[in-house]
């Protein structure tokens, strides 16, 4: 059986899924078609349902929930590790609302935790997450939301930090930072859904065990080239979340969903979830 799978060019999405595209694993008789995309590419091709496997930010997942399962690994979730809202110029929190705000994509995690966090704040215009350093530095926004690789790099260019969502969110909950996770089509048979999650495990398992082996897949495809900023987004964005979401993890991101859908962010979702509802 073959199944579509798409996943980010960042160096944690490159990193877990090297061994499972690359056929250093079991494969248990599947074969995957992959692509990478940007993260909201990704998330648009999901609301289309055309894929059967994707890395998705957690806000569109609440979008598609009705056609997609989480699965246990591969997700990014973590602590101190969520997107910062940066400028060139100091700004007051007070100066937010009416600030022109540049987002990585609507449906990012970062923008659904940025809406709980600043709901008056409505004049956002969305770029690709690698230009929104630049967005600020020629003065087409304020203020902009960074991920990925840009949370090592932006103070480089001058830019300074205003606000971290992730600090935001663990104090509000005391939870880990839901991000991203894994997820695939309900028209997958179950069977064939847990063995992908098993060889997805069975893939980090492998990057963890032998780390220089993904290294040509990581270099070719990170934005930033420098060796230091991949290793450190590595150790960052994929940890115990990443090799199994546990009650932990399945409680912070029902949590992300329960107060935007609180706050009126996001629509309600269905009871089922998780490929493996059980913590």
């Amino acid at each position: 059986m073959k199944l579509t799978l798409g996943f980010s060019p960042c160096p944690n999405d490159t990193f877990i899924f090297d061994a499972l595209v690359h056929g250093r694993v079991d494969l248990e008789g599947l074969e995957f078609d992959y692509f990478l995309a940007d993260v909201e590419e990704l998330n648009k091709k999901a609301r289309a349902s055309e894929v059967d496997i994707t890395k998705i930010s957690c806000h569109a997942y609440a979008y598609v929930a009705h056609n997609y399962l989480i699965l246990d690994s591969g997700s990014a979730l973590g602590h101190r590790n969520g997107p910062l809202l940066i400028s060139r110029r100091i700004i007051d929190p007070s100066e937010i609302a009416d600030a022109r705000i540049a987002i990585p994509g609507k449906y990012t995690t970062a923008n659904l935790l940025f809406s709980i966090a600043y709901p008056e704040a409505k004049k956002k215009t969305e770029f690709l997450f690698s230009d929104i350093e630049e967005a600020l530095l020629t003065d087409k926004a304020d203020a902009g939301l960074i991920i990925h690789e840009t949370r090592f790099t932006y103070h480089k260019k001058g830019l300074g930090k205003i606000a971290d969502m992730g600090e935001y969110w663990e104090k509000l909950t005391g939870m880990p930072i839901p991000l991203g996770t894994i997820v695939i089509n309900r028209n997958i048979p179950e069977d064939v859904a847990l063995k992908v999650n098993r060889i997805l495990r069975r893939s980090l398992e492998y990057a963890y065990h032998d780390s220089f082996a993904s290294y040509d897949f990581v270099v070719g495809n990170a934005k930033e080239m420098d060796s230091t900023v991949m290793n450190n987004h590595i150790k960052l964005f994929v940890n115990e979340f990443s090799l199994n979401l546990g009650k932990k993890g399945k409680e912070a991101i029902n949590e992300l969903f329960r107060v935007a859908v609180e706050k009126g962010v996001i629509p309600g979702l269905p009871e089922r979830i998780f490929l493996n509802p059980e913590y």
